[in-house]
């Protein structure tokens, strides 16, 4: 993969071959695979997909971690059901993690990445150890297969994300960076946290928002460049800082919109590579 590839975020569904081809009829050499359909996760036809997605000539950079009953209606229903924080749905959780690193391990991809929720502010705060123990399990796991696990940034602060990087302690785990994130949940202004946490960003999603304007709720996603990231100086930062992975677009809309957005900004990013 060169430098700075353009990518965009993959839903591969019940019909790999269809989602695939539509990656590339955008012209995006790249991709990041959500939550693949539980067949596969079940031990299902993993050889099969690999073969497809070396036929398409897409490269999957990265595969995500999603899981059920998340909801990301709110900022107090992000806190209560989203990721790794919540301890109801950890135990089964972390297994799905798991078996979502031995996925992407098998179809010959690297990194994992998750929302794993709201990490506390306050190290003191017993479930706080209780985070960094679970992470130490998963990144232990993903080590077995030579595979890093990231943190998708934009629920905590800089400040806080890297040092819950530096008490977990352990050289695999990185950061998938969305900019618009920081901005959607009022975590912080995004290209001084990616100078911050810049050295462990393996992975990066161009997403473009406004900031929130009510208590509790969640900023408004934007087309990338009429949001408040300043897409120039984030690809601007991402080169000073030595970056050289994917540009992967990330639209969360969906329909003739979504494929016009994401158009825009693939002809965007490649005048600011």
């Amino acid at each position: 993969m060169e430098p700075l590839a353009l990518g965009v975020m993959l839903a591969v569904g019940e019909n790999p071959r269809d989602s695939l081809g539509k990656v590339r009829k955008l012209g995006a050499p790249t991709a990041q695979m959500g939550r693949p359909p539980e067949k596969y996760l079940a031990g299902e036809g993993r050889e099969e997909l690999k073969r497809t997605i070396d036929e398409s000539g897409v490269e999957i950079t990265a595969v995500f971690c999603g899981y059920e009953g998340e909801s990301y209606a709110d900022i107090p229903t992000v806190r209560r059901t989203v990721g790794l924080v919540p301890k109801e749905p950890r135990a089964r959780r972390v297994k799905e993690t798991k078996a979502i690193i031995d996925f992407a391990r098998d179809i010959g991809v690297r990194d994992v990445c998750a929302h794993i929720g709201f990490v506390a502010e306050d190290r003191s705060d017993p479930d706080y150890d209780e985070l960094v123990k679970v992470m130490r399990d998963i990144c232990d796991h993903a080590a077995k297969g030579g595979q890093n696990f990231c943190l998708e940034t934009g629920q905590e602060t800089a400040e806080v994300l890297l040092q819950f990087i530096r008490d977990i302690d352990r050289d695999n785990l990185k950061v998938n960076f969305d900019p618009a994130n920081m901005i959607l949940y009022g975590s912080g202004e995004p290209i001084a946290a990616l100078k911050m946490v810049g050295q462990y960003v393996v992975g990066v999603h161009c997403k473009d928002g406004k900031w929130p304007t009510e208590k509790d709720q969640l900023g408004h996603e934007m087309p990338l460049g009429q949001g408040d990231v300043g897409i120039d100086r984030f690809v601007a930062t991402l080169k000073e800082i030595g970056y050289e992975g994917a540009l992967t677009i990330e639209r969360e809309i969906s329909g003739e919109q979504q494929k016009k957005d994401i158009a825009a900004a693939l002809k965007l990013l490649e005048s600011l590579k």
